[in-house]
């Protein structure tokens, strides 16, 4: 979102600022069940903070997975029907020793 028109989804910038989102909200903090609602709206919402911020081109989607690591699978698809030139999506994946992050980010411009 650095790009001089403003009209690029830059996935190298969003994926590093996700990360340090998810970094400072759970950092080294094991998985605790009645913790995960919070830190998954609080990064949600930062990360919207931060792309609005940066970038009010478009309409942004953001989500957020938090899973304990105990060896179970995950498996996930997203499909999307919009213009490749304008519109960006990235995932950023984030790990700790009891946890897994998944953020997905929708860019659909407006």
């Amino acid at each position: 979102m650095t790009n001089s028109d403003n009209n690029w989804f830059d996935s190298d910038v969003v994926n590093k600022t996700t990360k340090e989102v998810v970094e400072t909200i759970i950092g080294s903090n094991t998985y605790q069940h009645s913790e995960v609602t919070n830190w998954s709206n609080t990064i949600v919402e930062q990360v919207m903070q931060q792309l609005v911020k940066n970038n009010n081109k478009f309409k942004y989607i953001v989500t957020c997975a938090i899973i304990q690591k105990n060896g179970a699978g995950l498996q996930t698809a997203t499909s999307c029907y919009w213009d490749n030139t304008t519109d960006g999506y990235t995932t950023v994946r984030w790990e700790n020793k009891s946890l897994h992050s998944i953020v997905q980010i929708f860019a659909v411009t407006i």
